[in-house]
């Protein structure tokens, strides 16, 4: 009997469809990984590993790299790293992906009077950066300079920067993306326990037998994070807070959709709730706080009916939270950029803090009030970056604090600022009023991610010298530039991170930045010689040697690392949490602040921190009748896309084009149908993007993910007074059919 193999062998191009040493067919081969990691591709066998930390969100995750010849060729999450625990994102699984993107920046580019970039050389570009700095500071002062950094690069590049431009520059004025994601948590912190102290660990997640989700949906933003709540076996009641059915609601055994910015008067209610019923640790409140009483006095006013009246809930939804509270024996308070990307985030952030403090929520397994950080090292940058702190959580304004690091630099105490930075929305307000005229950008996109996208281009566009240092010469902030520097990326640099828990980890060098890209540690020893102040940093001629001059800056402080001997203690530990101060030989891996009730103020003592709530800082009108929502659009996506973009995996995670939730209730009066494009718009700007139907979102509200080059042509310039962080998440807008949408419209 003759099968179809024998008539397809009998086939001419038989050999074709049966290739046994094609391309694809040797993607299929494996063979043993050996270093204890089971089959891998034949193309890509290790002959060696190590261990290195990941370069996106604050998570912390450890990846081992799979290296051939010292080169890293592939990567698997790390199964004993007490953070991930053998998990990872998309993101970090295609880590090293994008590092090999076509849109690298290999060169120096210089604008051309034709404003064209042309490839010029490092001498070239480095004598272009000081002259041109140096000029616009001999003509308008020294303070006509500044420069906007991230929490994306490792705290020895940071603190490099920032003792180079304030102490050897004599830049005055710089500040972080960071400014962006965690300023009012950090104010929130220094306010009520009297340091930006996180007092968490990620075991917490797993500990807790009450999790509270505020403006946080970690199973997008966080998802490692959520990996280990998924662990816990407490049975925990999880509760989100959140005006949108997020990702991570659906798991909520309580939703709570609030209106948009009702968090404050919530928390009010409930903290009056607790007192009325005498559901408070007392003898905590007692030992451990201060304001207490004027606190309940205040709350007095937060009815339950007044509260469900500004959030929109039900009573008993209001009192079911409180009661929830007082049953669970450890109750964890979580928030993110959802309570500190608000006109009004630090007292909503405290607002959580003081019902942590009136029921003891702090420093036990499953506890604490939490705030969940952004970036890779945006803790670090906290401590370490130099802008509004100085280096180590000093002061700039303590005469003490100054001559301390100046002894440790050894440097003259006059060189150090006696006042921190400008915040980052000063700075470009500074260039506005033309008091600052040439500005440096470090690892940020400015021109994509700042608020009211249209403003802050032209913004930009003012300057007389704008220079981008980037490992990508295509953002949007590079574009608009006169000069861009080209710098190494994670994976191509070495250094330490700090983790949302407070841990420290370190990063390494796994592959060669590519053409005259250099690390940033090295651009900054460069302008250093070339400003004339290089003497200055003779002995910052490593990342390594910079971490012990970190270790001496943090002496005696809150976040006091000097026990931690180098970077291979750090890896050899799992990763290490500050505090560890020297002397200590023993601790955990994972350890908590504030177990002994005492905290960081002058007394010792918390504070409650509180004041009226404020309505939306642009309500809706009858011209602008939705309020705009704002966040993570998916676990695939980070930030401005200007990395996750590069990957081809992950850019198949997400839509690529820009896309709207709305409520079909909305969608149903104003005619629009689902994928249908429609044009939103605000009093700033608008944008185009795809209509998609969901209940998600509630009546009267639009969701637009963050990372699509549109949102921030929406979004409304108003800033926390207290920690100037922008308020991206809700702001006025309206949604009508594109005119062209018939002919636009696609499938996808």
């Amino acid at each position: 009997m003759t099968t179809l193999i024998d008539q397809l062998r009998k086939l001419p191009g038989f050999s074709l469809l049966h290739q046994k040493d094609g391309v694809l067919t040797r993607e299929l081969l494996r063979e043993p990984g050996i270093h204890g990691l089971g089959q891998v591709p034949a193309t890509l066998a290790p002959n060696g590993t190590t261990q290195t930390v990941c370069g996106y969100c604050s998570t912390g995750c450890g990846l081992r790299v799979h290296l051939k010849d010292n080169v890293g060729i592939n990567l698997t999450p790390t199964t004993e790293y007490p953070v991930n625990l053998g998990m990872a994102c998309p993101k970090g699984w295609e880590a090293l992906t994008v590092l090999d993107a076509p849109n690298r920046a290999t060169t120096p580019l210089l604008k051309n009077a034709s404003g064209e970039f042309v490839p010029v050389d490092w001498e070239v570009a480095l004598r272009e950066f000081t002259s041109r700095f140096q000029s616009i500071q001999k003509e308008h002062g020294p303070d006509s300079v500044a420069f906007l950094s991230t929490g994306q690069i490792p705290c020895e590049e940071m603190a490099f920067l920032g003792a180079l431009t304030k102490f050897g520059m004599g830049i005055k004025h710089g500040d972080g993306n960071t400014r962006q994601c965690m300023a009012t948590a950090v104010v929130a912190y220094k306010q009520a326990f009297g340091f930006d102290a996180p007092p968490y660990t990620y075991a917490d997640f797993e500990e807790s037998d009450c999790l509270t989700f505020v403006g946080s949906n970690p199973c997008i933003a966080h998802p490692i994070m959520w990996e280990r709540v998924m662990r816990n076996r407490c049975s925990p009641e999880i509760i989100v807070i959140d005006p949108r059915s997020t990702e991570t609601a659906m798991y909520a055994t309580q939703h709570l959709a609030i209106a948009p910015k009702s968090d404050q008067t919530l928390f009010y209610g409930v903290a009056r709730i607790l007192i009325r019923n005498g559901w408070i640790d007392q003898k905590f409140v007692s030992d451990s706080t201060e304001g207490f009483d004027e606190f309940a006095a205040f709350v007095e006013d937060f009815t339950v009916s007044r509260v469900a009246g500004e959030t929109g809930l039900k009573p008993e939804q209001i009192e079911r939270f409180a009661e929830t509270i007082h049953e669970r024996k450890r109750c964890s308070f979580w928030w993110t950029m959802g309570v500190n990307q608000s006109y009004q985030g630090v007292r909503t952030a405290q607002s959580i803090i003081n019902v942590a403090l009136m029921t003891g929520s702090l420093g036990r397994p499953g506890t604490g009030a939490n705030s969940i950080t952004g970036q890779c090292n945006a803790m670090g940058s906290r401590l370490f970056s130099n802008t509004t702190n100085l280096l180590g959580g000093h002061d700039f304004g303590n005469a003490e604090h100054r001559k301390k690091v100046a002894s440790i630099l050894k440097i003259d105490a006059e060189r150090i600022p006696n006042e921190g930075s400008w915040a980052y929305n000063e700075i470009m307000e500074g260039i506005l009023k033309k008091k600052i005229r040439g500005l440096w950008v470090i690892c940020t996109n400015t021109a994509h991610s700042w608020i009211n996208q249209n403003l802050a281009r032209d913004i930009l566009d003012r300057l007389d010298f704008l220079v981008v240092q980037d490992m990508y010469h295509d953002t949007e902030t590079a574009q608009m530039s006169d000069l861009v520097l080209p710098a190494a990326g994670w994976g191509e640099k070495e250094g330490t991170f700090v983790n949302s828990e407070r841990r420290f980890g370190v990063i390494k060098k796994v592959r060669r930045a590519p053409g005259q890209a250099l690390s940033d540690f090295s651009i900054f020893r460069l302008i250093a010689e070339s400003y004339s102040c290089g003497e200055m940093f003779a002995n910052w001629d490593s990342p390594q040697k910079v971490f012990q001059l970190l270790k001496e800056c943090t002496r005696d402080m809150p976040c006091d690392i000097t026990g931690i001997e180098d970077y291979e203690m750090i890896e050899a530990n799992g990763g290490i949490q500050w505090p560890l101060k020297q002397g200590v030989t023993e601790f955990d891996q994972e350890r908590r602040l504030f177990s002994d009730g005492k905290f960081y103020t002058s007394s010792g003592r918390a504070k409650f921190q509180f004041e009226p709530p404020k309505t939306l800082s642009e309500p809706v009108s009858e011209k602008y009748p939705f309020v705009l929502l704002t966040g993570r659009g998916s676990a695939s996506q980070w930030h401005t896309q200007t990395r996750t973009s590069r990957s081809a995996v992950l850019k198949k995670l997400y839509p690529i084009d820009p896309f709207v939730e709305l409520n079909p209730n909305d969608a149903r009066k104003l005619g629009i149908r689902p994928n249908e494009w429609v044009i939103i718009e605000s009093q700033r700007g608008r944008m185009r993007a795809m209509a998609l139907l969901t209940r998600s979102v509630s009546a009267g509200q639009l969701f637009i993910p963050m990372h699509y080059e549109g949102t921030n042509q929406l979004t409304d310039a108003v800033f926390d007074p207290y920690s100037k962080q922008p308020s991206y998440k809700a702001c006025a807008v309206r949604i009508s059919k594109d005119s062209n949408s018939a002919a636009a419209t696609r499938s996808h």
